[in-house]
C-alpha cells in the first residue's frame, strides 16, 4: 500500500504541516492536532469526479456548521 503526502495549512496558526494519507479512501474524515500550536485539526478527505484527491482542513468551529 503506497501512502499519499499532502501539505495543508494549519487553521489556526497558519503552519505548513504535512499530513499522510491512504489513497485508497475515497472519502474520510478525521481530525489530527496540529504539530506546531497543538490545536485540533478537522479533515475532509474526498476524491473528485476526475479522480484528484483533495484534503480540506477546517477549524473546529467550522466542522460542525
Amino acid at each position: 500500500m503506497l501512502l499519499e503526502t499532502q501539505f495543508v495549512q494549519c487553521p489556526y496558526c497558519w503552519s505548513e504541516i504535512e499530513i499522510v494519507l491512504d489513497p485508497s479512501d475515497e472519502s474520510s474524515e478525521f481530525v489530527e492536532d496540529c504539530f506546531v500550536c497543538c490545536r485540533p485539526i478537522h479533515f475532509h478527505k474526498f476524491t473528485e469526479f476526475d479522480g484528484t484527491m483533495q484534503l480540506q482542513a477546517i477549524h473546529e468551529d467550522e466542522a460542525y456548521d
